[in-house]
């Protein structure tokens, strides 16, 4: 069985990437298991609070997930073309001490969803610099920016449109297969 750990970036309810994100674990392969993780409870990162309370109880759920993942699938919205400071903010958080251990080495694929008619080009962008400080294996062979995502989902968030929702299962494939599984993994 292979294992990923899905985040998305968004905190809104009916949030395009978080629909995306759910159509990607209900797409996904057979053999392959998308769990989606949660950033809404990850506090704004504090050395202070780091120091005098250690992990967030949020951060640890999400640091166990990812230690028992296989790779790692950011969904990113983008915000004045970059990565949104709520997403990054987890990101730091999953990174601080051991949790830099846990990302070296694993691959991760970035998508994204947006309104507008570039998709979230930059901030997919954006994500490589940190992805390559956290010594992660991006994996380069895909890339999913879905543009104009107000005609594709519906009020609830979900993925209706068929032609993505077959990219999507596409591009979850091709990620999948090119994770190493379980007892493989680096």
């Amino acid at each position: 069985m292979t294992t990923i750990l899905g985040l998305s970036g968004s905190l809104r309810r009916a949030s395009f990437n978080s629909g995306l994100l759910r159509a990607a674990r209900d797409l996904a392969p057979a053999g392959v298991t998308i769990t989606i993780g949660d950033i809404s409870d990850v506090p704004l990162y504090n050395g202070d609070e780091e120091a005098a309370h250690g992990t967030p109880p949020a951060v640890a759920r999400l640091k166990d997930q990812l230690a028992g993942a296989d790779g790692l699938l950011l969904a990113t919205p983008e915000y004045n073309n970059g990565i949104p400071g709520v997403f990054k903010n987890a990101i730091d958080w999953m990174s601080r001490g051991e949790g830099l251990a846990l990302f070296a080495g694993k691959p991760v694929a970035v998508m994204g969803a947006s309104p507008g008619g570039f998709g979230t080009t930059q901030a997919q962008t954006h994500w490589w610099p940190v992805l390559r400080t956290l010594r992660t294996r991006p994996w380069w062979d895909g890339r999913l920016m879905v543009s104009r995502a107000g005609g594709l989902f519906d009020a609830d968030g979900t993925l209706t449109d068929d032609k993505t929702r077959g990219q999507l299962a596409d591009f979850i494939a091709g990620f999948a297969a090119s994770l190493p599984a379980g007892k493989d993994r680096p």
